[in-house]
Parts: structure tokens; C-alpha cells; sequence
């Protein structure tokens, strides 16, 4: 790889300075650099994609995990690579802080911090605690590479899709306290994303998108600055596998016809040794 993590870093946050990218989420080093030799300009990990590489649900992978992860993908690629950094996998304040601190020196460009409750509890925390974490944890960048992107999550609209307003108003906050970009997964109404993209302008917007729909073209009209797919990706793949090997189970090896070659795929990835 070529580029310096100050590098990437740098073209990550110019990024997000005007016009729409998109941010597809690989789950390993292969698909990672797949994706760069497709010609995408960063990524983003995804919580998902990297728990089931190790037969683990969502959620299921711990701290150590996920930095092992990231010091893996990170110089495997001269892409921006973003962090889906959950929680931040601590509940107390210093806890996150050290936890966000060890992300940044693990060479991401940017990392990501939910709202979900770290604490074993269910739910989510209050504006008032998200504004005090999320000011943590750009503290905690800030001491390493105040380069780095912080994108603030709230999770509110996976579980009820009617809290809108109640979302928008929590990223406001989180814009506020500090936050580089803003992310509510689970918005999809042009009217909702065009209403979170006014609110907290000019600072930016991802929407995730996990299911055909707009074109990215249509979404950049409604001022979201990046869009990713989240486990989108990993799915697709494992569907092909469970179709394939399905087939195999029933006899058939038909499902066998739809993969990629092995001539192509070991061509692309001697590109990288």
C-alpha cells in the first residue's frame, strides 16, 4: 500500500466536503480490496458482515475482536476506511474513551459511535447522555488525529420507525456536541432524510440503504453527502453461498455456475501482493 494513514485521513474528510459518495462496507481484507480495485474511493466495516465471517450474530464480537479487525483491514487497503464502532463497547465514559482512542490508532479515518445502551440494559441512551459520550469520544479522537471523522448514530428508528422527529432532534444534538457526520439508520422517506439533512446542515449526512430503491443520483438530490449499505454486501454473499450450497445439499451443483473465476480473482488480488 502507498498511502500514509495521514493521507488517507485527509481525503476521507475532503470527502465529505460537497457532493455524494458512496461507502460500500466490506466485511474482510478480500472484499476490502475487491472493492478498491472496483475503483470505490472508501469503506466502511460493518458490524454484521465482520460477526458472521466468525459464526457470531450482529453484536455477538468484542472489543479486542473488532480492533484485531480493523489493524488487519486498515493496511490492507490505500482506501479511507470508516469503523463501525458500535457502542464504542463500554459504558463508562473513560472506558469509551480509551475504547475510541485504541480505534484511532488502529489507522481508521473515521469511526462511528451508536446510541445503543453498552451497559447489558435494552434500549438506547437519552439525548442528554448520547451529547456527553459523543463529546468523549471526539475528545478521545482529538488527542490522537483530530483528522479523523466522528460520525454520531442513533439506532431509534430500527425499533420504532415512527420516532422521526425524536431522531432528528437527538442528531441535532449529537451535530452539536461535536460530531463530523450524522447517521440514523432506518430513515427512507425522501421527506425524512431531506428534513435530517436541513437540520443539521452544513455538516454531513449518511443514510444507509439495504434494499433497491433511489438511485444514488436521486439520493445526492436530497443533499446526503454519503451512502452506505451496511451488511447489504455480506448478505448478498452469503445468500449466493446458502443458494449454492442448498443446490449441493439437494444434489444439484448448478449453483456452482454463477461463481466468480478463479483466473479473474486470482489476477485482481495478485495486484495487491
Amino acid at each position: 500500500m502507498t498511502r500514509t494513514i495521514t493521507e488517507k485521513r485527509a481525503a476521507f474528510r475532503a470527502l465529505h466536503q460537497d457532493g455524494c459518495f458512496l461507502l460500500p462496507n466490506p466485511w474482510d481484507v478480500g472484499s476490502a480490496r475487491m472493492l478498491q480495485h472496483l475503483g470505490f474511493q472508501a469503506l466502511a466495516t460493518t458490524s454484521s458482515g465482520y460477526a458472521w465471517t466468525q459464526g457470531r450474530p450482529d453484536y455477538g464480537v468484542t472489543r479486542d475482536d473488532v480492533l484485531a479487525h480493523l489493524r488487519a483491514l486498515v493496511p490492507a487497503t490505500d482506501l479511507p476506511v470508516n469503523a463501525d464502532y458500535e457502542s464504542g463497547f463500554a459504558h463508562e465514559i473513560s472506558d469509551l474513551a480509551a475504547n475510541v482512542r485504541m480505534a484511532v490508532e488502529a489507522g481508521v479515518a473515521g469511526l462511528s459511535i451508536e446510541d445503543i445502551r453498552a451497559d447489558g440494559q435494552p434500549g438506547h441512551y437519552d439525548t442528554a447522555t448520547a451529547v456527553e459520550r459523543i463529546r468523549a469520544a471526539r475528545k478521545a479522537i482529538d488527542q490522537v488525529d483530530a483528522q479523523a471523522v466522528l460520525v454520531a448514530r442513533t439506532e431509534i428508528l430500527l425499533s420504532d420507525p415512527s420516532r422521526v422527529a425524536e431522531a432528528i432532534d437527538k442528531m441535532v444534538a449529537l451535530a452539536d456536541a461535536g460530531a463530523d457526520c450524522l447517521y440514523a439508520p432506518g430513515l427512507v422517506e425522501k421527506a425524512d432524510v431531506m428534513a435530517l439533512v436541513r437540520a443539521v446542515a452544513p455538516k454531513p449526512v449518511n443514510l444507509l440503504v439495504m434494499r433497491p430503491g433511489p438511485s444514488l443520483a436521486e439520493i445526492a438530490d436530497w443533499g446526503v453527502r454519503r451512502v452506505s449499505v451496511g451488511g447489504g454486501l455480506a448478505r448478498a454473499a452469503w445468500g449466493g453461498f446458502l443458494r449454492a450450497a442448498e443446490g449441493l445439499q439437494a444434489g444439484s451443483f448448478d449453483g456452482l455456475a454463477a461463481g466468480a473465476s478463479g483466473k479473474q480473482l486470482n489476477e485482481i488480488f495478485a495486484n495487491f501482493t
